[in-house]
């Protein structure tokens, strides 16, 4: 047989098989999927925070088509995106809970002592490792801008070694909570009206030596709120925001004015 012609139809022969196998395969090895996932895919925003409690936008479209999820999970997303939920699986309607992220820390450079200089990678990962960072306040922003680096939305910024939130700017995501070392920023409610700026369980006398605006456990805030609603635990003023009116009293009182009254909604939706 000519070798041409030979190696002609060997290929063909092989490109048949290989064709039948491939067809083979898709049937037997089909994974069904439900269109709605692919729907629900398209209405998340895409940010992927997991502040849903799922894997990403993905893992949490594909738990709502298999009945393991709420509706509103979706802080970012917020009522729009749960309404669509709502509407693409038939299910009522739930109203999501806004979240805005908090720094409990005001010890900018101008109100609170170093103890060092620190010079290494500029992270607050790094930075934690040795010695705490440059701070006196072992628990104190860091300054780096982890939490800035995470954010989707470009809400947080490091402004005199202490991370700034823009309420406006913020989804809620948690992206930023969860990368801190110190664990000085959590999400709340954006109905919340008052907050502690510190996150410090020193006595207040070693509070004064590190940081002028650091919460020093004096009580005077857990004594005059009408609401007994703030508490001091661990030399450190907490607030119970299920009593909470936002008065905004206590911040009125505080001695060293670590406690903020202040409007945190608005909270920016696409």
């Amino acid at each position: 047989m000519n070798p041409i012609l030979f190696a002609i139809l060997a290929v063909a022969a092989i490109g048949a098989i290989c064709a039948v196998m491939l067809t083979v395969a898709s049937k037997v090895m089909y994974v069904h999927t439900d269109e709605r996932e692919a729907d629900l895919r398209d209405c998340l925003p895409g940010a992927n925070c997991g502040s849903c409690g799922y894997a990403g936008c993905d893992g949490y479209a594909a738990a709502l088509v298999g009945g393991d999820a709420k509706t509103n999970l979706c802080v970012p997303g917020g009522d729009d995106v749960s309404r669509q939920i709502s509407d693409i699986l038939g299910v009522p309607f739930e109203d999501v809970i806004e979240q805005v992220a908090i720094c409990h820390c005001g010890g900018s450079y101008d109100v609170s002592e170093k103890k060092l200089e620190y010079q290494g990678i500029m992270t607050c990962a790094a930075a934690k490792t040795l010695y705490g960072g440059e701070s006196a306040c072992a628990y104190g922003c860091l300054g780096y801008g982890d939490c800035a680096v995470v954010c989707p939305n470009n809400a947080v910024c490091i402004e005199d070694g202490v991370a700034r939130i823009n309420p406006r700017r913020c989804i809620g995501c948690g992206a930023c909570a969860r990368v801190c070392p110190n664990k000085i920023i959590s999400t709340v409610p954006d109905t919340v009206r008052v907050i502690i700026k510190c996150s410090s369980c020193d006595k207040g006398a070693d509070v004064r030596k590190k940081c002028e605006v650091g919460c020093i456990g004096c009580r005077k805030c857990e004594k005059e709120c009408p609401e007994s609603a703030i508490t001091v635990t661990n030399n450190l003023a907490v607030i119970d925001y299920d009593k909470c009116s936002g008065c905004g009293h206590c911040a009125e009182v505080c001695t060293t004015k670590c406690i903020k009254a202040a409007d945190f909604s608005g909270v920016f939706r696409n």
